[in-house]
């Protein structure tokens, strides 16, 4: 039996998320899908590095599978590719140790989420960012975010339901790239918790806004409450861009 990792990227709008859900269409149970034709109907499980949720999309999500096919790596990706829809493709396969993890291994990720800051609709770019044609003041979220950077728990920023107990993480990186009205906020971390980067958005966006000043983030953090923080941005925006081992 031989590891396999891959990577693959995907337009979640057609998506309820990656992982399989009793009814709905996911990403997850479409790989499987195609894995089990592969395998002439035995099922083959597929492990993520983390799930996303509906109508997020990937740029480079990482997984992995077991599978007894003597297969060259580029042959797989072919295959895959051939069974799978038009919304999810493989970029890449690669043996691995049998005591790889996708998602144990991971050592970070880093997420993108895009905003088009123009008041013209793009009805082309509806499921690819979130349209807010409102002033933002971009200095001012530059300041916000450099509360956020290191070891915090992001109690506030991370959505109420989740059962993960440990919200103790650690962002290293968050840029704001600028290409005309397309605004990319960039966030690199060893971890990040459910909704915990729309949330973060939000409230950079209420910052950008003047509803929140810069000198609050330290405050919502140590609040350790979700009502102290931002809305949470629509998932249209968001991108998982990378998985860092």
């Amino acid at each position: 039996m031989q590891r396999y990792k891959a990577i693959i990227s995907y337009d979640g709008t057609g998506f309820l998320g990656y992982q399989v859900q009793p009814k709905g269409r996911t990403v997850q149970a479409e790989l499987e899908s195609a894995l089990a034709k592969i395998h002439k109907g035995v099922p083959v499980k597929v492990t993520a590095s983390g799930r996303t949720d509906a109508g997020v999309h990937a740029k480079g999500q990482v997984i992995h599978f077991d599978s007894p096919l003597a297969i060259p790596e580029d042959r797989w990706v072919v295959a895959l590719n051939s069974l799978l829809p038009e919304d999810l493709a493989v970029l890449f396969v690669d043996k691995a140790d049998n005591a790889f993890h996708a998602r144990f291994d991971a050592a970070g990720k880093e997420y993108r989420y895009q905003l088009q800051l123009s008041g013209f609709r793009d009805p082309f770019q509806r499921n690819y960012v979130y349209r807010y044609p409102y002033a933002l003041n971009l200095e001012a979220m530059r300041k916000a975010s450099r509360y956020l950077l290191g070891t915090h728990d992001f109690t506030s920023f991370c959505a109420a339901k989740t059962e993960v107990q440990d919200k103790v993480r650690t962002i290293k990186e968050i840029d704001f790239l600028l290409d005309g009205d397309l605004l990319t906020i960039r966030f690199v971390g060893n971890g990040f918790l459910y909704n915990m980067v729309r949330i973060l958005v939000g409230t950079l966006l209420a910052v950008g806004s003047g509803d929140l000043s810069p000198e609050e983030i330290p405050s919502i953090l140590e609040k350790k409450d979700r009502s102290a923080a931002g809305k949470t941005a629509p998932a249209r925006g968001l991108y998982l861009w990378e998985v860092l081992y």
